[in-house]
């Protein structure tokens, strides 16, 4: 099964009538994933045969009159990593909080794969993972700073306090597939940095591209769907959820008493109210319960709150 994520940031007239129109298309394709439609673009990742897929993407180019096609980073599954098709309409399509940050009209320099590796060796230059800290820690390139965030809504707050002290210094950024770097480097400019650089395509471009002698990633690349990360090459890596806390988990949490499946893990055992911690323990023996009887629960534990 082919898994392909895109953007682009372009001003729609019509988001709510575009949404309409692209759920049908991908419902006729019969693919599954999440795309998410605003005023100031697409987001999306799709999952299915590659043709279907690539249908989409037609479909999309031609309905917003693309001037480039979409740039989609494809990876593999060996199973379906969504368990239905949703296009939803939001305010933004990454949520920044800034609805004035507008990418489509001003960003950072684009570097492509081939140029990143000698852009981050430089000690001259502050290299910014703008993903949160539950990605950071999955893995990241040498030297990236960990802005500390649990969410993209809290990177203004770190850009407007890195200001004050390193503006005049080069930045290099990169996320996932491309599209936080967008905002990021728009919102850098407009602080007053004069020097920003994001990895073009992010992540997932730089892993098809580079060949595993130069490539200079370190660990896995979280995903936000059920394969939870990939690996170098990008195939399903050695990371699962909690159903709770949605955060990635290694073998040395699974093995913590403090992980009981789909109810808690190390990282949120302290944070689950009781009220909450109940609800999941129900959900957990109703899918012991589905299992023995040969039959499917729907939606994994946990999934209660989406």
């Amino acid at each position: 099964m082919k898994v392909a994520a895109f953007y682009r940031f372009v001003d729609l007239d019509d988001p709510a009538g575009f949404r309409d129109d692209l759920a049908a298309v991908c419902e006729e394709q019969a693919l599954l994933g999440t795309v998410l439609v605003a005023g100031e673009g697409v987001n999306g990742t799709l999952a299915g045969s590659e043709g279907p897929i690539r249908a989409v993407l037609s479909f999309i180019e031609a309905t917003l009159k693309l001037s480039e096609p979409l740039s989609a980073r494809w990876t593999d599954a060996s199973e379906a990593p969504f368990r239905r098709m949703r296009v939803r309409l939001k305010k933004e399509i990454v949520t920044l909080g800034r609805d004035d940050i507008r990418p489509q009209e001003k960003v950072g320099r684009y570097v492509k794969p081939e140029d990143w590796n000698a852009l981050i060796g430089d000690p001259d230059v502050l290299v910014i993972d703008t993903r949160n800290r539950y990605e950071y820690e999955v893995g990241t390139f040498p030297r990236a700073v960990d802005p500390g965030t649990d969410s993209f809504r809290e990177f203004p707050a770190y850009a407007e306090q890195l200001a004050e002290t390193d503006r005049e210094r080069p930045v290099a950024m990169f996320c996932t597939g491309g599209i936080r770097c967008e905002k990021a480097t728009a919102l850098m400019l407009e602080l007053g940095f004069e020097n920003v650089y994001h990895l073009e395509g992010g992540i997932l471009n730089y892993l098809e591209s580079m060949p595993r002698e130069d490539n200079r990633w370190q660990g896995e690349c979280f995903v936000f769907d059920t394969r939870v990360a990939v690996d170098r090459d990008r195939a399903e890596g050695g990371y699962v959820q909690c159903h709770a806390c949605r955060r990635p988990l290694s073998s040395d949490d699974l093995a913590s008493p403090d992980y009981r499946e789909g109810v808690s893990c190390p990282k949120c055992v302290s944070e689950l109210a009781p009220e909450r911690a109940e609800r999941l323990e129900e959900r957990r023996r109703q899918v012991a319960l589905a299992r023995q009887r040969g039959e499917s629960h729907i939606g994994p534990a946990g999934a209660d709150g989406e």
